[in-house]
């Protein structure tokens, strides 16, 4: 290790850090570009710019050999999507881009904002809801596990299966071991599924299904791959939205201009992912030396890219702690950037303007009915608990 990177001895993955890590986030940016977590022995990189370059170097900053910060877990996800590199990360995402394009999600907008009417119709019939479980929940399970082709026999487990599934990829701690079990249930369910065939045809799952019995993938790597497609896809979005609830209901101003101009909604997801990102960090291996500033990284080494603290990076945003819907957070790494960008983001963008369109349509205020509580993971970053009271529109009163 240079002897000039500094070292950041604090465990960013303590339980009071998973619930407010943007302090740890802070004082990483400012010791540097490069910076050595001695508890997890990885190299962090905790800037936005640095972040945004290992992501758009995959070559060199490597995801073979599991994005996880302990090896069981990189272990248990070979054969997956984001565990895969080259050639074949790309053949296993070509096996559903087709359902992800711009143009299949377009013939998907009628039907998700009329399920995102429903949902809000229904919230708003009881006022005093959680966000969490009435709304940002409730699309996302009403659309993907249908896309994906998830039986609905398992669908009552898979919200605690998905968030198990990211929290195993932190380190070994209390979050990792506890997760390892309902992990282990994803996976065997997702084996059962593929070797009884119980998926709904014409779903992304048939297709992977298909693409097996044609000899274009083996059939082994069908269950962990229904699991890549599926816990993404519901944990983003469920973030994203839950997130967008809680921010719009600390400002009201940024609601009322979301209600003024319903056109800054897509913008608005943007500045929501940018604050609030969905994703802390994944690891990386890399496949060579590198310079990164003064700091060289060995061939071999894992680093840590940390999307969220790159979100708030002040040397690319201008206040960045401040919520602004008319902010151009295009460029935010909320949901990855590059060959492993999210391949749900579109998805999830779909579902989160869907819901805060229905909002504004019906919605004058979204308040704060009780404190919120943040669900304890290492990966993903959102309310565990959102007590909030809709106050319908005078039109709609």
């Amino acid at each position: 290790m240079t002897r000039t990177v500094p070292q950041y001895r604090p465990d960013i993955y303590t339980p009071a850090a998973i619930q407010d890590p943007y302090p740890h986030y802070a004082r990483m940016r400012e010791l540097g570009p490069v910076v050595w977590l001695p508890r997890h022995r990885v190299y962090a990189l905790p800037r936005y710019a640095e972040c945004k370059a290992a992501l758009r170097d995959p070559e060199t900053f490597t995801s073979g050999s599991g994005v996880a910060l302990n090896c069981v877990t990189n272990r248990m996800s070979r054969g997956t999507t984001l565990n895969s590199d080259g050639e074949e990360h790309d053949r296993r995402r070509k096996l559903v881009a087709h359902r992800l394009t711009p143009r299949a999600l377009r013939s998907m907008s009628a039907a998700v904002e009329q399920q995102a009417t429903r949902i809000v119709e229904d919230a708003m019939s009881r006022r005093q809801i959680d966000g969490v479980h009435d709304l940002a929940s409730a699309l996302p399970l009403a659309v993907v596990p249908d896309l994906v082709g998830w039986p609905v026999a398992g669908r009552d487990q898979l919200l605690r299966w998905a968030g198990a599934t990211f929290d195993a990829l932190g380190p070994i701690n209390r979050q990792s071991v506890k997760s390892i079990p309902a992990s282990i249930e994803m996976l065997r369910y997702s084996r059962r599924v593929v070797e009884q065939r119980s998926i709904i045809d014409g779903s992304m799952g048939h297709d992977v299904l298909v693409a097996a019995d044609a000899g274009e993938i083996g059939h082994a790597e069908c269950p962990a791959l229904m699991i890549d497609y599926l816990a993404p896809s519901l944990d983003t979005t469920i973030s994203a939205i839950s997130s967008a609830l809680h921010l719009f209901a600390s400002h009201p101003e940024q609601w009322d201009e979301i209600r003024a101009n319903p056109k800054l909604i897509p913008n608005a997801v943007n500045e929501v992912v940018r604050i609030e990102s969905p994703l802390r960090a994944f690891a990386r291996s890399t496949s060579r030396t590198v310079e990164i500033g003064d700091t060289t990284i060995p061939r071999d080494a894992r680093v840590l890219v940390m999307y969220a603290s790159a979100n708030r990076d002040e040397l690319q945003w201008t206040d960045p702690n401040t919520f602004d819907v008319h902010r151009n957070a295009t460029n935010q790494l909320g949901f990855g950037y590059g060959t492993h960008g999210c391949a749900g983001q579109g998805l999830a963008r779909l579902e989160t303007e869907a819901i805060l369109r229905a909002l504004a349509q019906r919605v004058e205020r979204i308040l704060p009915n009780g404190k919120p509580s943040w669900a304890m993971n290492n990966i993903i970053h959102r309310h565990e608990q959102l007590p909030l009271e809709l106050v319908p529109a005078k039109e709609n009163v």
